[in-house]
């Protein structure tokens, strides 16, 4: 037997004595390169500081390219929401997104 997927409420049983806080990954990259990302970084930044003081962003980074010496422009950020289309909502605000600098999934 081989199983494809396995129903949400018994992974919620499964890890009953775990938090269980509902946390969203959003996979952010630049559109038009970095120069648009440069112009939006300040606002982007007090908007995650922002959303980290209110409790909502649990963490954010950058991806290094494979030296880890630059940034090419593509990070994530992982946020508190209460579901798929509130954690959208809530990238689709990040000032990079509503920019255009950025693109997210």
């Amino acid at each position: 037997m081989s199983l494809q997927s396995i129903p949400k409420a018994d992974i919620l049983k499964a890890c009953d004595a775990m938090l269980r806080k509902q946390l969203y990954v959003v996979f952010t990259k630049p559109v038009k390169g970095m120069e648009p990302v440069m112009a939006v970084l300040e606002e982007h930044l007090a908007f995650q500081i922002d959303l980290e003081t209110r409790g909502i962003m649990f963490g954010a980074g950058p991806f290094w390219n494979d030296a880890e010496d630059a940034w090419e422009g593509e990070g994530m950020v992982i946020v508190r929401a209460e579901s798929l289309a509130a954690a959208k909502a809530l990238a689709a605000s990040d000032p990079m997104h509503k920019s255009g600098a950025r693109s997210f999934t």
